[in-house]
């Protein structure tokens, strides 16, 4: 567990529903709070939260799990930006969920979109940060958490100098930052930053990515190193992989559709890597992202590589 200011915990491990298709959704939801997990991870623009409300729901008249026994979070899409839209947006994602309040709510992007925009096609679909300043955004973002809507807030993919500058502005500071985080991509400085300046952090994409880009390294879960290490412990690469995330003191949200695939990750918070495996893990740190926001570093974008990822 990781324990907030106000003494509210959050589960190390959490059910991720980032490309869980609306068929495999509802299954998989359910499937994981009846083996234990109390952690879901939604966003809006996932597009299936309805059905996940509905499966939260049956959980709850099921006696499966109880609300206050169940931490959720979802994040504000980069069309809602604008101070007017934050709220309703909020509003939405929790009648979609059918729950009163959010344990967690992000900022899903430092981008921002024209209302309506769920992935941009044009520059014209973009708002500068002059037009949709982070400042206000994270202004309605904190009188959304006033209003009870929301128990925690923060903000999803911020680097360092992001954090600062909204840090210097803020009234109440961001508690997470949900970044991409894996072996492959370790990030140990933008870690510190955030555990020293009490800002949680939450790894997306935990495994790394099903096949690494552009060939040149096996995927994250064949390298021979984490193998190795599955080997020793009787464990799996995926249950190394996690177990090394949350020894870090990150929380890990890996999705899967798979009852027997939902139990191996869970199983993964009883795995214990000692000192050598976690100075062998962090020697296979090549900064390899996934994640690289493409769609918003088009031409004519006022967002580029550099502000996403440097800045």
């Amino acid at each position: 567990m990781i324990t907030f200011s106000n003494g509210d915990t959050m589960p190390l491990l959490g059910l991720g529903t980032w490309r869980a298709s609306r068929d495999e959704t509802y299954g998989a939801v359910l499937e994981a709070l009846r083996q234990g997990y109390r952690h879901v991870d939604c966003a809006y623009i996932y597009g299936n939260e309805d059905v996940i409300g509905q499966a939260l729901s049956d959980a709850f008249a099921q006696g499966v799990v109880k609300r206050e026994e169940l931490f959720v979070t979802s994040k504000l899409w980069n069309d809602a930006h604008e101070s007017a839209h934050v709220e309703p947006a909020l509003r939405q994602t929790l009648r979609d969920l059918q729950l009163s309040y959010l344990d967690l709510y992000l900022v899903h992007w430092p981008v921002a979109l024209r209302r309506g925009t769920k992935f941009p096609s044009a520059p014209d679909e973009f708002l500068s940060l002059q037009q949709a300043p982070l400042s206000e955004t994270w202004a309605e973002i904190e009188r959304c958490q006033r209003q009870g809507l929301c128990r925690h807030i923060g903000v999803s993919n911020f680097t360092q100098g992001k954090l600062e500058a909204l840090l210097q502005t803020a009234t109440r500071p961001p508690e997470m930052n949900q970044v991409e985080l894996h072996p492959y991509l370790q990030q140990p400085e933008l870690v510190r930053f955030c555990q020293k300046s009490d800002i949680h952090v939450t790894a997306y994409s935990p495994l790394g990515a099903a096949k690494a880009k552009g060939g040149q390294l096996a995927p994250l879960l064949e390298h021979p190193t984490l193998l190795g290490i599955a080997k020793k412990h009787g464990a799996t690469a995926a249950q190394v992989a996690l177990a090394w995330g949350m020894a870090r003191g990150v929380v890990v949200i890996p999705k899967s559709a798979h009852p027997a695939r939902i139990a191996e990750n869970l199983a993964a918070r009883r795995l214990a890597l000692d000192e050598a495996d976690m100075e062998a893990i962090a020697a296979i740190d090549c900064r390899l992202r996934v994640t690289v926001g493409e769609l918003w570093t088009m031409a004519g974008s006022p967002y580029t590589a550099d502000y996403l990822w440097n800045c």
